[in-house]
């Protein structure tokens, strides 16, 4: 009786479903300080709205390429942000602005009624990109838009990152998002102040 009950639970055994890998959830490293402004560079308040994303880029999961080139891209099954990229952008953007003191009020909700410049983003790219010498890349390519109080853009330009992450690791690749968003971050405060002088306090 012993021989065929074992034959029967080493074939159940064998017919297991296999492990379910766990979800791993990626923090971005926290923004690099900018210089901040003695005083506040513009009057008004700094609100910062959730950034807008299509297709790949308004889902939770992180993205990779399959090719240098970025032509074909999958998400990865168990590997997500811990919000959706839409948020951390915008959250990272506001931390950015209030250590540069830009504004002495920088916010993500204001009443359409209260004066203030109004900043928006859409996230184009996102994604982690294979070297010819076989590491990874974090490419990151933002739509940035600054309106003052009456609606008159004072910034409205694309901007594009490329970092290389230390190593194979995904920590690495999220590390070198957060690099090239400190890039991409400081490029836009340096157009905003020039182009909104007239608006500064």
């Amino acid at each position: 009786m012993r021989a065929p009950i074992l034959t029967a639970m080493f074939a159940l055994a064998g017919c297991s479903a296999p492990v379910v890998p766990d979800f791993t959830y990626y923090r971005m490293p926290r923004p690099q300080p900018g210089e901040p402004h003695a005083t506040p560079a513009f009057a008004d308040p700094l609100v910062v709205d959730a950034f807008g994303a299509d297709g790949l880029y308004a889902d939770q999961a992180l993205i990779y390429a399959l090719d240098p080139d970025a032509q074909q891209l999958r998400q990865y099954h168990y590997q997500l942000w811990t919000d959706p990229p839409v948020r951390i952008l915008q959250r990272r953007l506001i931390a950015s602005l209030r250590e540069t003191r830009l504004s002495a009020q920088v916010t993500d909700e204001l009443p359409a009624s209260r004066p203030a410049v109004r900043i928006s983003g859409v996230i184009l790219r996102f994604d982690r990109v294979p070297t010819l010498a076989g590491g990874w890349n974090a490419v990151v390519a933002l739509k940035l838009r600054a309106e003052a109080r009456d609606g008159t853009p004072m910034v409205d330009d694309y901007y594009r990152a490329e970092m290389a992450a230390a190593d194979a690791s995904m920590k690495a690749t999220v590390d070198a998002y957060g690099r090239a968003l400190d890039s991409i971050y400081a490029r836009f405060q340096d157009d905003l102040r020039k182009h909104g002088g007239a608006h500064a306090g």
